[in-house]
């Protein structure tokens, strides 16, 4: 993309056209999250799944969205993939792209995942020996209005593991921010455990982990496709230098920079937002220390 098109994205931020929903299409989307969520395996599938220490396992990858500032249709797809257990950075891919489906609440994975599978699809064609054994999805799995979430979703596409790892509560089938949801945190900071997130039916979509020592707020942790709960929430403790796994908080810290270099008028972030990405890990530019070499694929 030439200097021509990064101006036309800048002033598309004023002229985006507005999306509307109908009803045929949330038939159409519901009906296509039904019928994917027929191939989901919520148990672990992997030999490196069942070990205490995940041995055999090598590679573990992260993915997330970052927008332009006042604009909720261009975005940066980022994909890295790390090394575990030492969580250096093997590749990285960014590419701008644009949304063309609406953000609603449950559908997050129509409007997101074909560029994060499109990302996998690259690196497995051109460098497949870094393929990431799990994937890390900033977003909701199984803790979703229809047990269908963006992890799931991106799972079942790409036919790898995935893990979801929310930073917000999704207030979903029962679950809900109550006192007794607020007495549980103020629990699990004392303690650093986990408790579930059960649904009116009694079934355990996830669970709230107490991810790290310094973390004041939990995770969200769900599964998202080949991979067990509690295998997931072991892995995601044992990637968390901060607050927030490894992989998607190098994801989230390399697809911010890359909108700072290129837009730099739309990537302030106020003071509060900003303490609280220091806390998570999230701030700052110290994303490539003790690395060497990286595959690259990054390109506007």
């Amino acid at each position: 993309m030439g200097n021509w098109q990064l101006s036309q994205i800048s002033s598309y931020v004023q002229s985006k056209p507005r999306f509307e929903m109908s009803e045929e299409l949330h038939r159409q989307w519901e009906s296509e999250q039904a019928s994917l969520k027929l191939r989901l395996v919520d148990s672990d599938t992997e030999a490196w799944q069942r070990s205490p220490s995940f041995s055999g396992l090598q590679r573990v990858g992260g993915v997330d969205l970052s927008f332009i500032k006042g604009d909720d249709v261009n975005a940066c797809a980022q994909l890295v993939v790390l090394s575990y257990p030492e969580m250096e950075l093997l590749y990285e891919d960014c590419r701008m792209v644009t949304l063309s489906a609406p953000y609603v609440a449950g559908f997050l994975a129509f409007r997101e995942t074909p560029f994060l599978v499109e990302a996998v699809q690259r690196l497995e064609s051109e460098t497949p020996s870094l393929l990431p054994q799990v994937i890390f999805v900033d977003g909701n799995g199984l803790f979703h209005y229809r047990e269908f979430g963006l992890a799931c979703h991106l799972g079942v596409l790409t036919g790898l593991p995935c893990i979801g790892v929310a930073k917000n509560l999704l207030q979903v089938q029962g679950v809900e921010n109550s006192e007794r949801h607020k007495e549980q945190i103020k629990e699990l900071r004392n303690r650093g455990d986990t408790f579930p997130l059960e649904a009116s039916s009694g079934r355990v979509l996830g669970k709230a982990l107490k991810s790290s020592d310094r973390s004041t707020k939990p995770l969200y942790v769900s599964v998202g496709h080949r991979i067990s709960l509690d295998t997931a929430l072991r892995l995601t403790t044992a990637c968390c230098k901060y607050r927030i796994p490894e992989p998607i908080r190098q994801a989230d810290i390399r697809s911010r920079e890359y909108l700072r270099k290129h837009f730099p008028e739309g990537s302030e972030e106020g003071a509060t937002a900003g303490r609280e990405r220091e806390r998570d890990g999230l701030q700052g530019s110290g994303a490539s220390n003790g690395i060497k070499k990286v595959n690259k694929n990054c390109s506007l």
